[in-house]
């Protein structure tokens, strides 16, 4: 055999595969993101002031009324708003999956928009809608009844409010899966089940909603743990109305005086709470006793309203109408008017809020480059973290690759406020001291969206053949180069909506942020909670504004890309 000459020695370097330096400088960045707040947030639960180990925190817990009481509410809430979502969501998808029912896409366009809207955002449109002094809808109401004017017809400060205001924005969850379940329910057995002499709703009750009930509970969990981690809306609703729940029970106990031991440990219940409804919602989806075996099915077929259609068209104007048009219109008008109470004319249209947002409010500017600019570094960072991490998983490149699938899909279980009290345990000692810069901000942003940047890319590399890559491999590339040339190529949609995804999910943060932000480092979503507490609503309209019309910017940009083995962004 000949010696290798320089160039044949060179072309054996370009072939080393670096993937075991690359899977141990992934393990470690992913440990990082997700185990070590972990880690502090236990430590910080069993620690007094002192440094001693104690568990009074969690006795505190079990005794104090002002700790149980916001838990048991939240836990209702969360029920409350699992069953109200199911309410809305199951015939809505029922009525645009399977019926002649008009203008379908535009229910899917609207239930998209209900999806990509923060549901802070939705719970502010509901506080300018239904507040019982200053609301919309109380103020028509006293002046078509010529009532006093402490009369109010709806009331949005209250425990119903709030399952209410959350279950708008939750519902879309409801509905994507039950609609997705329907879409796959085989036509050969609702057409058998007709043969038989089944009437229409004899075949809805006894084989379509069996079939979709796996979907209907899936969903109910997901709103339910929606809920119950949510922060920004319970902030803005229950609070005027003079109650905690837990994740606002949590952000309170950094108020001076500060319980930081004390937050962790009422941190971790929330944990585990959602730990069990992720498991949940994974063994309802995995039961195998709802799964059809068989060919190719026919296409379902529509069923005909007839005397039904008014009802079914009141039913689903009335669900958009409260979920979207309702809450987006009562923002615009805000926007462009002076004050709540004004109607919109000629004469009160103004474009002061906008000046004074973009132009007089200081802070916008700064909270602008900021959010974006986050977006821009986690999305981009976050997506090159997924596509590496999944297509190592994908391939098992290296042993102990499904290490890396575990520790990305972990943080769906972390609560966004949850993740904020560990990471600012774990950045505001003096060592490590991140709190109060964009790094730990960033961190956050990684640690929330990766499951879904991992997930989305991990599909789309299981519906790409490997034989391209081993093609590639032959002909004496590395796995890098082959992921960079061949790969990375034919999977570029997906990589774009996965990167779209990510930053649409950053900008909307709130529950983290609100407990990671300075002064220097405001966002969008703070900055319109605390015109909230200021009561700047006009202002509070124009920036949600601006922040919907970025994200279905994106989604609509995102949404023009070919389809070339990739998703689209989700909701579309």
């Amino acid at each position: 055999m000949s010696p290798l000459t320089p160039a044949s020695a060179t072309g054996k370097l370009l072939r080393v595969d670096l993937f075991l330096p690359a899977f141990l400088v992934l393990a470690l960045v992913l440990a990082v993101l997700v185990l070590f707040p972990l880690f502090w947030l236990f430590r910080s639960s069993v620690m007094d002031s002192s440094g001693a180990l104690t568990l009074g925190n969690f006795a505190t817990l079990v005794t104090d009324a002002t700790m149980r009481k916001p838990f048991l509410l939240a836990i209702g809430m969360a029920l409350g708003v699992g069953a109200l979502s199911c309410l809305i969501a199951t015939p809505l998808a029922w009525l645009v999956s399977r019926t002649d029912l008009p203008g379908r896409g535009v229910v899917r366009a609207l239930v998209t928009a209900s999806f990509v809207t923060p549901p802070f955002l939705g719970a502010i449109a509901w506080e300018i809608l239904a507040a019982p002094n200053s609301g919309m809808i109380n103020v028509l109401y006293r002046y078509l009844t010529d009532s006093p004017t402490d009369t109010f017809l709806v009331n949005i400060y209250t425990f119903s409010g709030l399952i209410f205001a959350i279950a708008c924005y939750t519902f879309p969850y409801v509905f994507t899966l039950v609609a997705n379940g329907l879409d796959r329910v085989p036509s050969d057995l609702e057409d058998a089940s007709a043969i038989l002499g089944g009437r229409t709703m004899l075949t809805l009750r006894r084989v379509t909603i069996p079939l979709v009930m796996p979907a209907m509970l899936a969903g109910s969990l997901i709103a339910i743990l929606q809920a119950l981690t949510m922060f920004g809306s319970p902030a803005i609703l229950a609070l005027p109305a003079g109650f905690h729940v837990i994740t606002t029970k949590i952000w309170s106990l950094f108020q001076f005086p500060a319980k930081p031991g004390l937050a962790a440990a009422a941190s971790l219940p929330l944990l585990l709470i959602t730990i069990l409804l992720l498991q949940g919602k994974s063994w309802i989806l995995g039961r195998k006793g709802y799964t059809v075996l068989g060919g190719k099915s026919g296409e379902a077929k529509l069923l005909r309203l007839r005397k039904w259609k008014p009802l079914a068209i009141v039913f689903v104007v009335a669900v958009m109408s409260l979920t979207v048009l309702l809450p987006y219109a009562a923002l615009v008008k805000t926007a462009l008017t002076r004050n709540v109470s004004e109607s919109l004319t000629w004469a009160t249209l103004t474009l002061h809020n906008f000046q004074f947002v973009f132009f007089e409010l200081s802070a916008t500017q700064l909270a602008m480059r900021n959010t974006f600019l986050l977006g821009f570094l986690t999305a981009t960072i976050g997506t090159a973290i997924s596509v590496l991490t999944a297509y190592m998983v994908a391939r098992n490149t290296v042993a102990g690759a499904r290490l890396l699938g575990f520790l990305a899909t972990a943080p769906v279980a972390i609560p966004g406020i949850v993740l904020g009290v560990g990471l600012f345990l774990t950045y505001s000692h003096p060592q490590l001291m991140l709190y109060g810069t964009l790094w730990i901000l960033l961190i956050a942003f990684l640690t929330i969206e990766m499951p879904a940047g991992y997930q989305q890319m991990s599909s789309a590399f299981h519906g790409i053949h490997p034989e391209l890559e081993e093609a590639s491999r032959i002909l004496g590339a590395s796995r890098l180069n082959t992921l960079r040339l061949i790969t990375a190529p034919l999977l570029r949609t997906s990589v774009i909506a996965t990167w779209c995804f990510i930053f649409i999910g950053t900008i909307r943060e709130l529950s983290a942020a609100i407990l990671l932000t300075t002064s220097n480092t405001k966002l969008v979503s703070v900055i319109i909670y605390d015109l909230n507490e200021s009561g700047d609503l006009g202002a509070i309209s124009v920036l949600g504004l601006t922040l919907l019309a970025v994200t279905f910017t994106v989604v609509f940009l995102a949404n023009r890309l070919p389809v070339l083995g990739g998703q689209r962004v989700p909701g579309s």
